[in-house]
Parts: structure tokens; C-alpha cells; sequence
């Protein structure tokens, strides 16, 4: 398949860049600076996401497209960045007439009870909060979206660069609420989530609405 990653040079896109090419598919790397270090099935390509016309001939051609797009968590205007950023690569995509879409957001729009999300509870890390927020707006945004094949991904609570668990290739499914294992964490690495996405994109599971997992 030739699949284009966005925000490929990142914590996660770098994952999602290796496992995919490692399965031998024809992948995009597309970055804002991206890396001269990939395997020989990657291309690389600079673009920037507000460009919506350049970015949309770029994408053109591809089977699946899968957005590891993020301002930056220490951005102070993340949330406007996230929205902003998101809402122009939903439109670029739907330029380039590839279909199927898979978007990474946050974890934070998880429900934990009945009718709360993760984000609105007393114990949410106030430092990412306004990121947090901004992809819980962007998924209502894209319930929306009735022409592409989108799926937005919230990742384990525990995703992030300091999860050394590695690539385990094993893991469980959800769709509204989090994933937990044993020990009551909901826990995950770059590299298994970058193997999540990719099983979703050779074998689609989800259309048209959010799922999530961890081990």
C-alpha cells in the first residue's frame, strides 16, 4: 500500500514511519523538517500543513493517510494551533480524494463514568489540559465529516516518550472509554501504537468513529 504519514520526524511519527515501511509499504514522510534518516521504501517530503493546496497534491494517490499532527504540548497556543492545524488537514485531504483518514488525538476524551470524559475530571494534568481540550473539540468536529473515511485514535493515558516498553506487537481494543490492564493502567508505547495503526490501515476495523487501546 503507499501510505503518507504527517508529522513524520515526531515521538510517534517516527514510530509509525518505521513500522509501516518494516511491512514493506510505499511511505510518505511528510514533516515540517523532516530526517534524512529512513529506510529505502520512505520518501521523504517538506510540506506545511496550512498550505492546504500543496499539501493536498502531495497526499494525492496514496491508500491511506495517517495524521500524527501536534503543535507541540508546551506550545502556549496549542489549542488554537491544534484546531487550526487539524481543520487544515481534514481539508487538504479531502482535496486529494484520498478517502480513508486516520488522525491521532488525545486520550483526554476517553469517557471514565458515565458521561465524563477524562478531561473534565478534578485529577487532569492542568499542563496539558488546553490540548487536551482542543483534540476532544477537534473529535466532535469530525463526527461531522461525512464524505471521508476518517478514524480518530485517542491513545493510551500513558503514551508518551517515557513508556520504554517497546515494541511488544500485542495489545487490546476500545472504542469510547480507556483500555486497562491488570495493574488499572492504561498504558501503551509509541512503537505498539504505531503497530495498532497500521493493522488498522491493512485491516480496517473502524469507519467513522474514535477507538483507542492499550496492553
Amino acid at each position: 500500500m503507499k501510505v503518507a504519514i504527517i508529522g513524520a520526524t515526531g515521538f510517534l511519527g517516527t514510530s509509525l514511519v518505521k513500522e509501516f515501511a518494516s511491512r514493506g509499504h510505499e511511505v510518505t514522510a511528510i514533516a515540517r523538517n523532516p530526517s534524512e534518516d529512513v529506510p529505502a521504501n520512505v520518501t521523504l517530503v517538506k510540506a506545511d500543513i496550512f498550505d492546504t493546496g500543496a499539501l493536498a497534491d502531495i497526499l494525492k494517490g496514496h491508500d491511506a493517510i495517517v495524521s500524527a499532527y501536534n503543535p507541540g504540548w508546551t506550545n502556549p497556543n496549542i489549542y488554537n494551533d491544534f484546531l487550526k492545524g487539524s481543520a487544515s488537514l481534514q481539508e487538504a485531504v479531502k482535496k486529494s480524494g484520498v478517502k480513508r483518514y486516520i488522525t491521532v488525538g488525545g486520550a483526554g476524551s476517553l469517557f471514565v463514568a458515565p458521561g465524563v470524559q477524562a478531561v473534565d475530571g478534578p485529577d487532569f494534568p492542568k499542563e496539558i489540559y488546553p490540548g487536551a481540550s482542543a483534540a476532544r473539540d477537534y473529535l466532535n468536529i469530525l463526527r461531522e465529516e461525512k464524505d471521508l473515511d476518517w478514524v480518530f485514535f485517542s491513545p493510551a493515558f500513558e503514551m508518551h516518550q517515557g513508556i520504554t516498553t517497546g515494541r511488544r506487537g500485542k495489545y487490546r481494543l476500545g472504542l469510547e472509554n480507556p483500555v486497562f490492564d491488570e495493574n488499572n493502567r492504561s498504558i501503551m508505547s509509541g512503537e505498539d501504537v504505531a503497530v495498532v495503526l497500521a493493522d488498522e490501515v491493512e485491516n480496517p476495523k473502524h469507519h467513522q468513529q474514535r477507538f483507542t487501546a492499550a496492553y
